[in-house]
């Protein structure tokens, strides 16, 4: 018998105006995504002023947008401009209007406030339909790596940076020589002395600066230094004069003072830094996040351009929203411990637990592991140290149980923004403006959740 195909007609237009809500599914996202900016409070948005010269577009438009296209993952302003005449999806949430890239990039540049503001009121919002719990929490903090918007091959060391300088003087004060010299070779065509004069002082100009903010980060790292060479010079003092003894090991190396050698300064990026990820040493920010152990939402965040985790325990706690109430359990992992941030975030009865691990664990568990235990004794509390308190509390069978759940939550978490959203690196420039964009990646990234979770809206 012989196939019968459907007939595909290209040609004939369509004889009545399509209407693009038959074309997406009832329980569509992208439904879901602007009934739950429709409940927003979007008076703190900034859109562009009537004489610009440019379409002013309705703010609840863009910001539905941008959270549809980075909860689909897509983050280039020019991308998104394609995805209005490409994605049914998008073309039915911007009724069938097309913001132009440049639109797109200055609403969500200049919408810090407004982004800040939506993250909060998402998880306000999540609570009033009970599926975020106000108050006790436990919650889940870690830290990743996201490479900055440029390359670590635009930084220069501060060895390097001294070396180029002594250069470019050399090479102008040949050149001015060159230009005085009456007989001196030519330059080749198209060249001139004065233009290659003045390419050399304006690198100078840019190395020179390089080298006064590698400067004062010294400065400010020696200042940190100094207070912690003087806290262990008294530590071993009031050790020696406990016991009598000279204490063992070598005693503290004052702080080298001015940039280290080794001193980074990135000229695309200058507040990135080069860090340690997974595919070796990157031009990158460190991304915080603390994650709801029950819903997976993130309920507060951050970026910062420190290395590691060891001082951001204080600062990622007071990012979890108001929205949330009082946390009742921190969980985090050995790079966040120091007894005195877990003194500073425990200082009264209503601070949260915090349960941080001193070292690192193998992976796998051994026989012993599989043994039924029970509690140790607790330590002597007049008298125990944060670490001692520490250990007892990590030990028991509760705190390993809520120990295990920091692995479960956040670090999915991070794993479902990277791999499945694909978002990878920033598309903004400095710590303010990656700040701003990791606003929107959790927006995004807790409204796609909440969608996940079922959550309903009324729509009007």
């Amino acid at each position: 018998m012989a196939a019968k195909f459907v007939h595909i007609d290209h040609d004939t237009p369509l004889l009545l105006p399509p209407d693009l809500r038959d074309w997406i599914a009832p329980d569509h996202m992208v439904h879901f995504v602007m009934d739950a900016v429709e409940a927003l409070d979007l008076s703190e948005a900034k859109i562009n002023e009537r004489g610009t010269g440019s379409a002013q577009y309705p703010p609840a438009t863009m910001l539905a947008l941008l959270i549809y296209s980075y909860a689909t993952g897509t983050f280039s302003s020019r991308k998104i401009e394609a995805l209005t005449y490409e994605n049914v999806a998008v073309r039915y949430l911007t009724a069938d209007t097309h913001p132009d890239h440049d639109s797109i990039c200055k609403f969500r540049r200049e919408n810090k406030t407004l982004l800040s503001s939506s993250f909060h009121q998402i998880l306000e919002l999540a609570a009033t339909a009970k599926i975020l719990k106000v108050g006790d929490l436990t919650i889940s903090v870690d830290g990743t790596k996201v490479l900055a918007n440029a390359s670590k091959h635009s930084a220069m060391s501060h060895g390097r940076i001294e070396e180029q300088m002594q250069l470019a003087e050399d090479q102008i004060a040949e050149l001015m020589a060159k230009a005085e010299d009456a007989d001196s070779t030519p330059l080749q065509d198209g060249l001139t002395i004065p233009d290659e004069i003045q390419r050399r002082q304006d690198r100078l100009a840019k190395l020179r600066e390089a080298q006064k903010t590698l400067e004062e980060r010294a400065e400010q790292r020696l200042k940190k230094e100094q207070a912690e060479y003087e806290a262990k010079l008294a530590a071993r003092v009031e050790k020696e004069k406990a016991t009598g003894r000279k204490p063992r090991g070598k005693e503290p190396k004052p702080p080298q003072e001015g940039p280290h050698p080794k001193d980074q300064y990135n000229f695309t990026d200058p507040e990135s830094r080069i860090m340690k990820t997974g595919e070796g040493f990157q031009q990158s920010f460190n991304v915080q996040a603390a994650v709801d152990t029950t819903t997976m939402l993130i309920v507060g965040s951050f970026v910062t351009n420190a290395p590691n985790d060891k001082e951001q325990l204080i600062p990622i706690v007071e990012a979890i929203s108001p929205a949330v109430g009082a946390a009742q359990n921190i969980l985090a992992d050995t790079g966040y411990y120091s007894a005195s941030a877990v003194t500073e975030v425990e200082a009264n009865a209503e601070s949260p637990t915090v349960y941080a691990a001193q070292k690192r664990h193998r992976h796998g568990r051994s026989v012993a592991d599989l043994e039924e235990k029970t509690d140790p004794p607790a330590p002597h509390l007049p008298g125990a140290s944060v670490s001692e308190i520490m250990n007892h509390r990590l030990s028991t069978a509760a705190g390993q149980a809520l120990y295990k759940l920091r692995k479960q939550t956040v670090e999915p978490v991070f794993g479902i923004i990277k791999e499945v959203l694909g978002f990878r690196r920033f598309s903004l420039r400095g710590e303010e403006k990656v700040n701003l964009e990791w606003d929107l990646v959790s927006l995004s990234a807790n409204v796609k959740r909440l969608y996940k979770l079922g959550m309903k809206f009324e729509r009007a």
